[in-house]
């Protein structure tokens, strides 16, 4: 048995499609046997486990123990499931579930680590975990999480060159599988008359240049990069619309206020955000530079490919301003450049792109790799 192991992580749009969808994946592409093992915080714990059962009703929800610092006191109910489980192999999503696995010291259970980022520099540089112990032993937690596990695998290039400076790790055992598209993505009905019908239901005429902004605000989203590059676009020509997918903040709402017939707020589900996707022609992912989004993997990059939208993208982001600059799917922020609605033609070869590159089944044999 397999199981695959979260900590600390509540149900999100990112948990449905890289948590839920990867366990609904292997299970049903890889024929692999795999559970979701899910430690959650007390805080909020009865709704977000239901928020995961619901999506995955087999799933095993756990309350952890109070306190992330108080990680390693989790040990004890995981090795009892894994001696329940007869578990051989354990996916630990995060440095934290990680480490946790590797304390399950039976001869048989192999841990592979699923590394979502630089998570060392991500809590320091936005300030993720600020509790002066785990900062204090950070560096050591993920040193181990990369060396001592039996597999790894990386969501970028970026993220494994700097594996390799930072550890000095020396794994065979490792892969690159970046963040991939939700399945309902791919089952997404894209034509030209469901995208039209889609600008037609927001209120976007075929004249108006609609700009999308889909995700959170936190701090690692550099808002005033985003709000530098919009402003500028939208005190010239009243066409340029910009569309958020995402909570009404203060940072938003400043812009909305000042551009009341150009700017679209609209909070909506995972599974609603393909369909309001649709209506875009430029989806943006504009990052500062630092160390967490020099090796990150955003999948809005390769969700806004799936729904057509050519993608601003700033210097130094994971392995996409490569990818952009390969693919011509896009424009880099900040170089010379003229934005013109994109054609039927150019929408159709990103959604092309994205069921080429960004679908599981694409990394199905990066998968069975790291599990034999």
């Amino acid at each position: 048995m397999t199981i695959f192991l979260t900590f600390n992580d509540a149900p999100s749009g990112i948990y449905s499609s890289q948590v839920i969808d990867v366990v609904a994946f292997l299970r049903q592409s890889a024929r692999i046997q795999v559970r979701l093992i899910s430690f959650i915080s007390l805080r909020g714990f009865f709704r977000n486990r239901e928020a995961i059962k619901e999506q995955m009703p087999d799933a095993m929800v756990l309350p952890m123990y109070p306190r992330l610092k108080n990680w390693a006191k989790n040990q004890w109910l995981l090795k009892f499931i894994c001696f329940l489980l007869s578990v051989d192999k354990i996916i630990a999503r995060s440095v934290l579930a990680t480490n946790l696995a590797l304390t399950v010291k039976r001869k048989n259970v192999k841990v592979i680590y699923d590394g979502r980022g630089a998570i060392e520099a991500e809590w320091r540089e936005y300030k993720v975990v600020t509790d002066p112990s785990l900062l204090k032993n950070i560096h050591a937690l993920e040193a181990r999480a990369v060396i001592e596990t039996a597999a790894q695998l990386a969501v970028s290039n970026k993220l494994k060159e700097f594996w390799l400076s930072e550890y000095a790790y020396k794994s065979l055992n490792t892969v690159v599988i970046p963040c991939t598209i939700n399945a309902v993505f791919e089952k997404l009905s894209f034509t030209e008359q469901s995208v039209n019908a889609a600008r037609k239901n927001l209120g976007y005429s075929g004249s108006d240049l609609v700009f999308i902004y889909s995700g959170s605000v936190s701090g690692w989203q550099s808002f005033t990069l985003l709000e530098q590059f919009a402003i500028p676009l939208l005190s010239k020509d009243a066409n340029v619309k910009f569309l958020f997918l995402s909570g009404l903040d203060k940072n938003i709402k400043s812009i909305q206020d000042r551009f009341p017939n150009q700017v679209m707020v609209r909070k909506c589900s995972p599974l609603e955000v393909p369909a309001q996707l649709l209506v875009g022609d430029y989806g943006l992912l504009i990052r500062e530079e630092s160390i967490t989004n020099k090796v990150a993997s955003p999948v809005k990059f390769a969700e806004y490919l799936a729904c057509g939208l050519q993608v601003i993208v700033s210097e130094q982001t994971g392995d996409y301003s490569d990818f952009v600059r390969q693919n011509s799917c896009g424009h880099l922020l900040n170089q010379s450049q003229k934005l013109d609605i994109p054609n039927w033609e150019q929408k159709l070869r990103n959604r092309n792109l994205a069921l080429k590159y960004f679908t599981k089944t694409e990394f199905l044999g990066s998968y069975k790799l790291i599990l034999r």
